[in-house]
């Protein structure tokens, strides 16, 4: 009996990590957001990193957006038409979630682990018709000056 109670518990212990990551097929990715905030908590851990950004009361697209330079190594991804079609979220929430890339690949970019009050823009998805929590994942992070591709890992 205690044998069967410790399987369920170890069972149930290694399924949530899992419950909590989401796929890429959740993702609108026919509609990529534009948020540009302050993070307000961080998590550097595996399966991905996260941060709560916390956007302004009136968030705008920066003017620069369509023509920032973007990493090389992410052009199976066609970043300059993501960021021609940018737009900020139709819904009006302060605080996102933001998943981020694997720790692997975020120190294969270079991305140092980021810091709350750290003033963060992240191009990406969130889930179809903008339904359920406020949740984005990062297809590009740009922090302290620099774009950031997540999807892949650089060459």
């Amino acid at each position: 009996m205690m044998q069967r109670r410790l399987f369920i518990a170890a069972s149930m212990g290694l399924a949530l990590p899992a419950w909590a990551h989401h796929g890429w097929s959740s993702f609108d990715q026919e509609r990529p957001l534009y948020l540009e905030g302050r993070a307000t908590k961080v998590l550097w851990r595996n399966p991905h990193g996260e941060l709560e950004l916390e956007l302004p009361d009136n968030p705008a697209l920066p003017a620069d957006l369509k023509q920032r330079a973007l990493p090389k190594q992410t052009t199976s991804v066609d970043g300059p038409g993501l960021l021609a079609k940018a737009q900020l979220p139709t819904r009006r929430d302060r605080k996102w979630q933001v998943e981020l890339a694997p720790l692997t690949r975020l120190q294969a970019w270079g991305v140092e682990e980021i810091k709350p009050g750290t003033q963060v823009g992240v191009l990406g998805f969130t889930f179809t018709g903008e339904k359920g929590d406020a949740v984005l994942r990062a297809e590009y992070l740009f922090v302290g000056g620099k774009a950031y591709g997540l999807r892949s890992s650089p060459a």
